[in-house]
Formats: structure tokens, C-alpha cells, sequence
């Protein structure tokens, strides 16, 4: 990629902080067999995002008030963020993962 077209792409995409807050504090810890199932469709999903080039990248954090899911996804508007995190097995699941979306000011890569 030339610098002219990275300066083009950077001009129209945005990058989004996406947390995905689990079902309860402790959920990492206490997950039955149907929810490691979930989370690995939740992984295939991302990984999928991955492929795409849509998602910069995906992890759990340890935040000792309980661990929750960081997601840096790279599209066009929030509009496209929030598709992505609706679109997520967890998400759909109706289990009480929701993602909270915060679009960063800027961002060096």
C-alpha cells in the first residue's frame, strides 16, 4: 500500500472500541458446556472479522472488577461497528452480553 493510499483509507475508515460486558462478573470463571460453546462461535465469529479486515484485533481482559471482551474493529462509521457487534453469536444469543461502542479520537497504527 502506497502512503497516498493509506492516507486515503485512513480518511474513510474509523476505529471502535467495542466492549463486550458478559452476562455476570464472574462469567470466565463459571461458564457451563452450552456457554463455552457460545464463546467458541463468538471466536470463529471474530476470527471470521479477522479474515475480513474488519477487526484490528480481540481479547479478554482481566479487569479484577471482572474480566470482559476488548474489540478494536476498523470500518467506515459506527453504524458498521454496531452491525458487527449485533451480528455476534454472543450478542444474539439472548444470554445478556451486549457490547458498549466508543469510537477512538485518533489512534496510531
Amino acid at each position: 500500500m502506497t502512503s497516498n493510499e493509506a492516507s486515503r483509507e485512513a480518511t474513510t475508515t474509523k476505529v471502535f472500541h467495542c466492549r463486550l460486558i458478559p452476562p455476570r462478573p464472574d462469567f470466565a470463571f463459571t461458564m457451563t458446556d452450552e456457554e463455552r460453546e457460545l464463546m467458541s462461535r463468538h471466536a470463529d465469529y471474530l476470527r471470521a472479522k479477522l479474515r475480513e479486515g474488519t477487526m484490528i484485533l480481540a481479547g479478554p481482559v482481566a479487569d479484577p472488577a471482572g474480566p470482559w471482551g476488548l474489540l478494536i474493529l476498523r470500518v467506515g462509521s459506527e453504524a458498521e461497528a454496531k452491525a458487527i457487534t449485533d451480528g455476534d453469536p454472543v450478542t444474539r444469543s439472548g444470554r445478556g452480553f451486549r457490547y458498549e461502542i466508543l469510537p477512538m479520537i485518533s489512534t496510531i497504527m
